[in-house]
């Protein structure tokens, strides 16, 4: 609940509002970092992700703080509690007729949350790596969830840092959370998938002017 309730700050959809739009009736529809990026440009994109992280690092930051000195091998466990809330706020915000992002920028602030700089560095490389090379948002928001859930598992089994101190039950527990985050991911991404396979998703370019052509061009390519 904590988690959900700071994931209902919809950061483009209020962007927009103060800009006298409504971010959902345009380009994809989608409150999210991307279809901010495509409309109003790069400064309102970067905004939108930080504040979206912001909000799942807030909750994380609340549960460690409420729960974690009574909880301390629990600690990360708490942190995916959290950030699952904030995800699932982020993308059925009950206000908004459950209508928001597909929760990729709120699950950049559960990389963030952790304050793991491997977490970091892995999510960062894959994701941009990914996004320079194909300028495809979608490709690098599913490799880096594939990308997390892998590590997650990897680090709990291994014991690294702060997963050194929790028991298999609770990392097992951990693990099917995020799995489920991931095949949330998957499922929000489902119409970016089909576009993948068929070769006719859009491209998305940190220069809007030719995000104005691929709007284009991706209208003609989908019509």
């Amino acid at each position: 609940m904590i988690g959900y309730c700071c994931g209902l700050v919809q950061t483009g959809y209020l962007y927009g509002k103060i800009k006298g739009m409504d971010i959902r009736s345009v380009g994809s529809g989608n409150a999210g970092t991307t279809n901010m990026l495509r409309t109003f440009g790069v400064k309102a994109g970067v905004i939108t992700l930080l504040c979206d992280a912001l909000k799942t690092i807030v909750a994380i930051q609340i549960a460690v703080f409420l729960f974690g000195n009574r909880n301390p091998e629990l600690v990360p466990l708490l942190k995916v509690y959290a950030a699952a809330g904030a995800i699932l706020g982020h993308d059925f915000p009950f206000f908004m007729h459950f209508k928001g992002g597909k929760g990729i920028a709120a699950t950049a602030g559960l990389v963030i949350g952790f304050f793991d700089p491997l977490l970091f560095i892995l999510g960062f490389v894959t994701f941009f790596g990914i996004f320079f090379t194909t300028h495809y948002v979608s490709l690098g928001s599913l490799l880096v969830w594939i990308g997390l859930f892998i590590e997650f598992v990897v680090m709990g089994q291994t014991g690294w840092r702060e997963f050194a101190v929790m028991d298999q039950p609770h990392l097992i527990e951990m693990y099917i959370i995020m799995f489920l985050l991931g095949a949330l991911a998957f499922w929000q991404h489902r119409t970016n998938i089909q576009r993948l396979l068929a070769g006719k998703e859009r491209h998305t370019y940190l220069n809007h002017e030719k995000n104005q052509e691929e709007a284009e061009r991706f209208k003609r390519l989908n019509s």
